[in-house]
């Protein structure tokens, strides 16, 4: 298929040579409308577009993470093995409760919209695999959208956002067929092959310019 495709050659830019991605699922159960679902990819969204300047200009107007809908306090687990170095920081946001894990491989994973408070303490160290938080719900009413917001961003700095599905390993073939439902990507009709697909979005920088202010744009504007 296409997708694996263009996967295998961005694993290959992406990973270092004869290694696969670093980083496993947050989730020990497979993808499935009783367990859980993709629901908006990493980039150049449709939704971020349209709130490229409400909600994600610090990302330089992208999503700048994955959503995965699952049910309040689904299991999360670490995607690899690292140090706590953040247990609801303001600076990440991503209410009502967030973590963060710096790993030795020079990256750091952003879970975020948890439950409740991760039960862990700075300077901790995880396993990949192991149960360190429990899926919540931004609007805390677990019935509106509740969901985790997985970031993978660099170590020292968390400045720049990567695309998780470049750096997990998984089928994300299998995982996209269940439905997802945010995964148009906005086109710029002056390049309009450009971040049109799960595996080409582009790394972002917090707190750089927007990447997508297109004077011409499909789907229509919203606003």
């Amino acid at each position: 298929m296409l997708l694996l495709a263009v996967h295998s050659r961005a694993i290959a830019a992406a990973a270092p040579a004869d290694d696969g991605p670093p980083f496993i699922l947050p989730f020990t159960t497979p993808p499935g409308p009783s367990t859980w679902l993709l629901i908006q990819p990493y980039g150049n969204t449709t939704f971020a577009y349209t709130n490229r300047r409400s909600i994600y200009p610090a990302g330089q107007g992208m999503h700048f993470g994955v959503d995965f809908a699952a049910r309040c306090g689904t299991p999360i687990v670490a995607i690899g093995d690292g140090v706590v170095v953040g247990v609801d920081n303001a600076y990440h946001g991503a209410a009502p409760h967030n973590l963060m894990i710096n790993h030795p491989n020079g990256y750091a994973s952003f879970y975020g919209h948890l439950l409740t408070r991760p039960n862990l303490k700075l300077d901790q160290q995880v396993k990949a695999g192991e149960e360190v938080a429990l899926v919540g719900d931004p609007d805390r009413t677990c019935v509106s959208r509740p969901h985790l917001h997985l970031e993978i961003r660099n170590v020292p700095g968390h400045r720049i956002g990567y695309n998780p599905l470049l750096l997990i390993d998984a089928d994300w073939d299998q995982i996209t067929l269940f439905g997802a439902s945010m995964q148009a990507f906005q086109q710029d009709l002056e390049d309009p092959l450009r971040w049109q697909n799960l595996l080409d979005q582009p790394d972002v920088i917090f707190g750089g310019p927007l990447l997508n202010e297109y004077s011409e744009t499909w789907p229509p504007p919203r606003w």
